[in-house]
């Protein structure tokens, strides 16, 4: 999803070692700091989400995510920085789901809560940590 030209450039520039950040659409409001990190452990992709996802912030995790199932064998969703997930989130971890490649790993209470509540925890390969989603 492309990035309005007034964003701010430099948060789509941070870059740390090995690990790439992507920023989260824009809301307007300038106190939300919705990140995409990636990085590579083990021969694994790793997404970290950070914030909130639906409709109008999921792009840049949803690229995210498609590049990783193009580019590594072994995709682990870290969802422990998700303060809030809604359906638009349930449906692009389903679909990423379906490649045969994602693990969620350490889902925070929120997503855990909704993949309980939708049943969708019995059909991911949800894991404590980003060590044992590597590790399956």
């Amino acid at each position: 999803m492309p990035w309005s030209e007034d964003e701010t450039v430099a948060s789509a520039l941070l870059t740390a070692p090995s690990r790439k950040l992507v920023p989260g659409q824009s809301t307007g409001d300038a106190s939300r700091q919705d990140l995409v990190i990636q990085y590579e452990c083990c021969g694994a992709q790793v997404v970290e989400a950070c914030g909130d996802y639906d409709m109008n912030s999921i792009g840049p995790l949803a690229d995210a995510l498609k590049t990783a199932t193009e580019t590594h064998p072994k995709v682990i969703l870290d969802a422990s920085r998700v303060t809030f997930a809604d359906s638009t989130f349930l449906n692009l971890v389903i679909l990423i789901h379906q490649t045969g490649k994602l693990r969620v790993a350490a889902p925070s209470e929120r997503v855990r809560r909704l993949c309980t509540i939708t049943g969708v925890d019995g059909v991911l390969q949800i894991r404590e940590t980003v060590d044992d989603a590597v590790a399956s």
